[in-house]
């Protein structure tokens, strides 16, 4: 039995012919997209970055718990101390913990300790994953499928984004814990992903690389 707080649903009817289209012209937008390195310091307009995020946070949860904050850092003191603690653990990464094997993986495309797209990009949004949520009367409670809600909502956000005309990176220094310090986030929060946002530099570039087939991603069980 549904609750009285029931609405009926908003939902657009598309002819067979539009559906088609439009997931042949979303495909054809959404492959474009490519993780960028290389910015320039054009400055996005904010309204883009709201709308954006709104979109992100359209994004299902479980049990709408909602379980995101999305921090927006545009203040060149503050990404320098990401950029800054963020090497720090890049540098003990690509020094020690990484595995002969996960280092040959990451050969193809070019990537280090040095991460200058950190100050260089338009902006920085650090997505934190809410472990807990407090109500109206400041009672704790347990937020429900956190990373798979917190994933989704990043994937609802980098594509926003490409749709607007903006480049990403997502970035996930390991560990992380230096952000709640540096944005002031609770320890009921725990960061996700930095995700780089800007316009590419001239001069940008990508590695040559391909992605999977449809017949390699995915398999049909046909009744």
């Amino acid at each position: 039995m549904k609750p009285d707080s029931f609405i009926p649903l908003e939902f657009k009817k598309r002819t067979r012919d539009e559906m088609v289209t439009r997931s042949e012209e979303f495909l054809q937008l959404i492959q474009q997209r490519r993780s960028v390195r290389d910015y320039s310091d054009r400055e996005i307009p904010r309204q883009v970055i709201d709308n954006a995020i709104r979109a992100a946070g359209s994004a299902p949860s479980g049990a709408n718990m909602q379980p995101w904050h999305f921090v927006v850092v545009t203040d060149p003191a503050v990404r320098a101390r990401i950029r800054n603690a963020a090497e720090q653990e890049e540098h003990e990464f690509y020094s020690h913990r990484a595995s002969a094997e996960w280092l040959e993986a990451l050969a193809p495309l070019g990537t280090d300790e040095r991460k200058p797209f950190l100050e260089t990009a338009s902006c920085l949004i650090v997505i934190f994953l809410k472990k807990f949520s407090f109500n109206a009367s400041g009672k704790q409670f347990k937020n429900y499928y956190t990373m798979e809600s917190v994933g989704i909502a990043s994937g609802f956000l980098i594509a926003a984004l490409h749709n607007a005309g903006v480049a990403t990176l997502t970035h996930t220094p390991s560990p992380m814990r230096f952000l709640n310090e540096i944005l002031d986030r609770p320890n009921s929060e725990r960061a996700f992903m930095v995700l780089v946002a800007g316009l590419p530099s001239e001069d940008a570039t990508v590695p040559d690389i391909a992605r999977l087939p449809l017949n390699e991603i995915a398999s049909f069980i046909d009744g």
